[in-house]
């Protein structure tokens, strides 16, 4: 057990699902520029860095097509993809016990901040979290890095990096945690591809959400999360 007294969290693909929400945005925004869809793999792998440094990786996109496509995306995910996402079985109960073990609960994501913000606020998210840190804006198109945001978490709540951990789905977060020299635990739920997060060096590895649990509070928090994502499962089965 670590039992670390502040956790960082990625947003999409550690807390939340967003069951198609980007990949489908994005490729709404692509069809609007005339651009071809380069698949859904392609597109899968967008999920993780700034908008603009992934758009800027497919073929057909120019540098003068950027604003207009993260326009677009940004339009579709507003009306649509907030509302599709969800957050993945037993989130919200580790949060809770999070919270209740004393533990800092962050939201460190590459998307800007105000959105960010209104995706945790339509899942009912915000109210089991001590902060929300993401980029200012959609990036200048040339650094993935999450350091800064990782940094600036740090510093607002006056953290002490031997006591702090980062989990996230992607090298991103793994990278930034190292940078930041904070502990890593890699979501093996995510998007990352296959080797990703051991390549980056992650501390940890956490399968599910019950075994995070089980590595930042023990096994009985890891129990609780488990029964959590079973009673939901057991009642998608049945509706």
């Amino acid at each position: 057990m670590i039992a670390p007294s502040a956790v960082l969290l990625d947003l999409d693909g550690t807390l939340v699902d967003p069951a198609g929400a980007i990949t489908s945005g994005i490729r709404h925004a692509l069809t609007q520029a005339q651009i071809p869809d380069p698949g859904e793999e392609k597109l899968r792998s967008l999920i993780g860095p700034p908008l603009s440094i992934g758009l800027a990786s497919i073929d057909g996109v120019t540098a003068a097509d950027i604003g207009f496509l993260i326009a677009t995306y940004r339009a579709q995910y507003a009306e649509t993809g907030m509302a599709a996402s969800r957050p993945y079985p037993g989130v919200k109960e580790l949060l809770a016990a999070l919270r209740a073990a004393g533990t800092t609960v962050l939201v460190a994501t590459a998307k800007p901040t105000h959105i960010a913000r209104q995706l945790l606020a339509v899942q009912e998210i915000t109210p089991l979290l001590d902060g929300i840190f993401g980029n200012d804006d959609e990036g200048d198109g040339t650094s993935s890095s999450k350091t800064h945001i990782i940094a600036a978490a740090m510093s607002e709540h006056d953290l002490d990096p031997a006591n702090c951990v980062m989990v996230g789905d992607r090298r991103y977060d793994i990278e930034a945690a190292h940078e930041n020299n904070i502990a890593s635990i890699g979501a093996g739920w995510g998007f990352a591809d296959d080797g990703e997060l051991a390549a980056a060096g992650a501390g940890a590895h956490a399968a599910d959400l019950a075994e995070l649990a089980d590595l930042l509070l023990g096994n009985a928090a890891g129990e609780a999360v488990r029964a959590s994502v079973m009673a939901a499962t057991t009642k998608g089965a049945s509706a």
